[in-house]
């Protein structure tokens, strides 16, 4: 790491301690204050100390700060077995401190970071104790420094990220700093695999179809990133056609012990997914973050955190066969809902853990986001091991893993005695207790146990309208949408199913389950049983490994046979690249408006039938407006805009049924990862022969509706701006609860009708190119117009009307989201948004931060926020705040159609994590909220304008 990037963020912290808070940078920015003669004064005064402070920092370099390092008498040499040594570590044994031995595994992890880390200006001493008492600590959530190892992205996201570094060394240029200072400072990796749909299926020409519509549509971004691999150091880039990123983390980027320079420490990761998570059962410690936040972390910022409580999840005995991972996850998924999990970690131990195969830890840890915690850890023990065997890690790698972990007391040995340790609070299940399930229809923590389905079914159509109900009439249920498919007369009904994928980082990792899905083909094809020849079948593996076994098993002949032909090796159909489905199909389905679209909040349910499970399952599919699949997401509108029932499952249920707990390990080599991961980097030939500009800045291109630089830096200036209060808001939107960042920032198809296509269109794009929102992440302008444009979104202001669409209020007009936002912002006006409980669930995604910035969205009020979503929204300058405890906009007779004023001092200074603000609206009524920045870091980013004004004025006084 470079000296002057180093003693830059120590000197910050230090003058921030030195003068009470009195100073934002130690370049001489004014900061909160108003007495800014006062302040100059006090900068004349300490001024020459601080240069010379700088001065020896910087002459000196990084060695004299490890020396500064007031745990380096712990720092102990790892003798290797036959001689030698593996490298140096940091012993926690060494500390000789009884309360480390009961700290759980993922605690362990943040306390050895805060003691390698730990320089008395970023990371402090006290900072180790409050880790150390972290049983006495975590309850005050008391705030921590953390370090991730490194970060991960995949390509959506991945995207405005570079395109960011990209604009931020624009930024230094002009601003006349360095802008090589503008570089990943930890490795970071990236992995093109959300770009891939499912425009051809039930073909063996699929993949390679598929992969050259992809580069059609994306060449100009994989040409970005391409370029972005050269110009900024520590970045990899994995080309398309790889395989999902968490597949591929777990099976080739996961270090689990990392030797940096000859010092040992464990790997953690923080990515711009929120299913970074799966890397957990690796025994990685790995959460999604914001885009934002993560670049913030690529440039060398410590993260700031809550230390997290811990929540004990007890596994005792044994799945029963028939019982999939899948179904156990789903379990799990329902429990921790139940119990409340938001912000903290899940970490499993119990007797059980033996008998879960490392593949299946995966599954479990892959939808923490879905069960709500930040991480759902699993201790490294002789499984991960066995699992880095089989994915080819050196045996000389994996000696060094593990006699790090068992110095350091963080490998878990089931032969040795286990000290009990303290959890927040504790869970327990029997794995033999849980039983086959399926998800939905419009959430994944909606289970549904396979012998109950039918009635589920029933009470969903009879339901009101909600998530588990959609209010269709007695006399309606049994009405069928009759159509002809390419000349064959064909019938849909409530419930038939018209997409069935075999999708996602969730369950394509596992071999079990895969190889079973593939049995469950096998044993239909001999029974002679079909798919009907309109429901889109795919399957998308999550790396080549899963293709090699397939074909070494002789099994996918009998996907094929039934149309689960391999379409790619990418993120598809769970994040809504499900591609279209045939027209006479959704012709059917929309052509029957009427009969769907009163219902449009509602999802309906799979019809079962009482007959033999792989009847239910597999048999003819004569299920309609509905999507099974192997993901881990089914939100309204995300798997496609015309299947309002999704529901998850596991591979074989997709197929047909769960088969006997079947897993079928010698299918799988080493050989088969070692060949695969080899190749990894060396690309394909259409990226090989991507044509990229040279260079350490971009050249943009005016014209490019892919790649754009964004505005945030435009007028900026070396002075940070300091906070702002709303003075007389509309309120742009009015939300319920459970507003997702798929309504925020929708994935998915542009619809021709939305002011995305518009602007498409005005800029010669045909609408058969105009290609996702994802895949166009790099572009603020389609970014601002995509916002809120998701055509579920419920808006209390239009009184019941469904749609991407909102009320002006000074003239009452019914404008789209993104026609009012620019009406207010021409006219000078700020606007809010109100919300209910969990704004901001669901996939991790900076546009849903960064697009409502850009629409003029001041602050946005809700009951709660989700954890990722919450902590953009601050790092692009928006104000969090909460109702009380009791309270919403209904509560408090809000209609939307008010102006709101918050009143937040002028002076960073007299705000606090935490504190409680006044609202008033023009009505009259006031009420009282929760300001929801959570972290003095927080406090800092806010004072700045953002996390990325931030750290480039940092950077760009460091040359000083």
């Amino acid at each position: 790491m470079p000296s002057t990037q180093i003693s830059l963020s120590l000197l910050d912290l230090a003058l921030l301690s030195s003068i009470n808070r009195l100073l934002a940078d130690y370049h001489g920015y004014v900061r909160y204050s108003n007495d800014i003669s006062f302040l100059f004064l006090i900068l004349l005064l300490f001024s020459a100390t601080f240069l010379e402070i700088h001065t020896h920092l910087t002459g000196f370099g990084t060695s004299i700060l490890a020396s500064a390092n007031p745990f380096n008498s712990i720092l102990k040499t790892l003798e290797k077995p036959q001689g030698g040594e593996f490298g140096k570590y940091y012993s926690l044994p060494a500390l000789n401190d009884p309360r480390i031995d009961k700290l759980p595994y993922s605690i362990k992890i943040l306390l050895e970071s805060a003691i390698r880390n730990c320089d008395e200006f970023q990371v402090k001493s006290k900072d180790v104790e409050k880790i150390i008492d972290w049983e006495n600590t975590s309850p005050k959530q008391v705030e921590i420094p953390f370090k991730p190892a490194r970060v991960l992205l995949q390509d959506f996201t991945g995207v405005p990220a570079v395109v960011d570094l990209a604009c931020m060394r624009d930024a230094m240029n002009k601003l006349g700093g360095d802008s090589n200072k503008i570089n990943p400072l930890v490795p970071v990796d990236l992995v093109i695999d959300h770009s891939v749909q499912v425009d051809v299926a039930r073909s063996e020409n699929a993949v390679q179809a598929n992969m050259e519509l992809e580069f059609q549509r994306n060449k100009e971004r994989f040409a970005f990133l391409k370029w972005g691999s050269s110009a900024f150091d520590n970045m990899l880039v994995v080309p398309p056609g790889s395989g999902i990123v968490h597949q591929v983390n777990l099976e080739y980027l996961g270090r689990v012990v990392f030797n940096t320079n000859g010092v040992l420490y464990p790997d953690s990761v923080v990515g711009t997914d929120s299913h970074t998570t799966m890397i957990d059962g690796l025994g990685v410690a790995g959460w999604g973050v914001g885009g934002i936040e993560a670049e913030a972390a690529m440039l060398g910022q410590p993260m700031s955190m809550v230390l997290p409580g811990v929540v004990g999840f007890k596994l005792l005995g044994k799945l029963r066969d028939g019982v999939t991972a899948t179904d156990l996850v789903l379990t799990v998924t329902q429990m921790l809902r139940k119990h409340g999990v938001v912000g903290k970690f899940v970490e499993f131990y119990g007797e059980g853990m033996s008998e879960l195969s490392l593949a299946d830890r995966a599954t479990i840890a892959n939808m923490s986001p879905e069960y709500g915690a930040t991480m759902g850890f699993f201790p490294v023990d002789h499984v991960t091991l066995q699992y880095l065997q089989l994915t080819g890690r050196s045996d000389e790698t994996i000696a060094m893993i593990e006699s790090y972990l068992r110095a350091n007391k963080m490998f878990v040995d089931y032969n040795e005695p286990q000290i009990e340790k303290v959890y927040s609070s504790y869970l327990q299940l029997k794995l033999e207790e849980v039983e086959p399930c399926i998800s939905g229809p419009k959430r994944p923590h909606d289970r549904v146990p396979l012998k109950e389905m039918k009635a589920d079914w029933q009470a969903c159509l009879d339901n009101r309208v909600g998530f588990k109900g959609f209010a269709i009439p007695k006399e309606s249920q049994d009405k069928a949408a009759k159509f002809s498919f390419h000349g064959t007369p064909a019938e849909l009904r409530h419930g038939d199913v018209v997409i069935a994928a075999i999708t996602s980082c969730t369950n394509t990792s596992n071999p079990s389950v895969m190889l079973g899905a593939a049995l469950v083909a096998k044993k239909a094809c001999e029974l002679g049983l079909e798919v009907k020849p309109w429901i889109k079948t795919s399957l998308a593996p999550g790396s080549g490994v899963v293709t090699k076994y397939m074909q070494k098993s002789g099994l996918q002949k009998y996907l094929n046979q039934l149309g689960f032909h391999i379409v790619g090796y990418g993120c598809t159909t769970c994040i809504g690249n499900s591609g279209d489905i045939d027209e006479s199909v959704a012709s059917a389905i929309s052509e029957n408006g009427k009969f769907f679209s009163e219902n449009i909040l509602g999802y309906t349910c799979i019809r079962m039938l009482e007959a033999d499970i792989l009847a239910v399952f597999y048999m003819r599919p004569d299920m309609v407006a509905a999507a099974v699949l192997s993901g881990n997401r089914n939100f309204e509108g995300r798997v496609h805009p015309l299947t309002r029932a999704n529901y998850l499952a596991s591979p074989p249920l997709v197929v047909a049924y769960a088969l006997a707990g079947t897993v079928v390990q010698s299918s799988v080599l080493p050989d088969m990862f070692k060949a695969t991961y080899e190749a990894i980097t060396k690309g394909n030939p259409m990226w090989n022969q991507l044509s990229v500009p040279s260079g350490s800045l971009y050249a943009w291109s005016p014209t490019s509706t892919y790649i754009h630089e964004p505005p945030y830096f435009k007028d900026m200036t070396m002075s940070p701006p300091g906070p702002h209060g709303v003075k007389d808001a509309y309120c742009l939107l009015n939300f319920g609860d459970s507003i997702t960042t798929d309504h925020i920032s929708p994935a998915g198809s542009i619809h021709k009708d939305s002011p995305a296509a518009k602007f498409l269109l005005e800029h010669g794009v045909d609408r058969r190119d105009f290609n996702s929102y994802g895949s166009r992440r790099g572009n603020d302008e389609i970014m601002a117009r995509g916002t809120f444009a998701n055509i579920r979104l419920v808006n209390k202001l239009l009184r019941g009307e469904v749609g991407p669409k909102t009320i002006h209020i000074p003239t009452g007009e019914k404008l789209s989201v993104y026609d009012a936002a620019m009406r207010y912002k021409t006219a000078g006006q700020d606007t809010i948004i109100l919300a209910g409980a969990e704004y901001g669930s669901g996939s991790s995604r900076d546009w849903a931060a960064k697009g409502p910035m850009l629409l003029g969205v001041k602050a946005v009020i809700a009951k709660s926020f989700e954890r990722i979503h919450r902590s953009n929204l601050v790092g692009m300058g928006i104000i969090p705040l909460c109702f009380k405890s009791g309270e919403d906009a209904d509560t408090l007779g809000l209609t939307g159609h008010e102006r709101y004023t918050i009143d937040l001092p002028s002076c960073v200074s007299e705000i606090r994590p935490g504190q409680d603000v006044t609202v008033a609206t023009d009505s009259g009524r006031s009420f009282t909220c929760t300001v929801r920045f959570d972290t003095e870091v927080e406090l800092a980013y806010f004072n700045h304008g953002g996390i990325l004004q931030y750290v480039i004025r940092n950077l760009i006084g460091s040359k000083q």
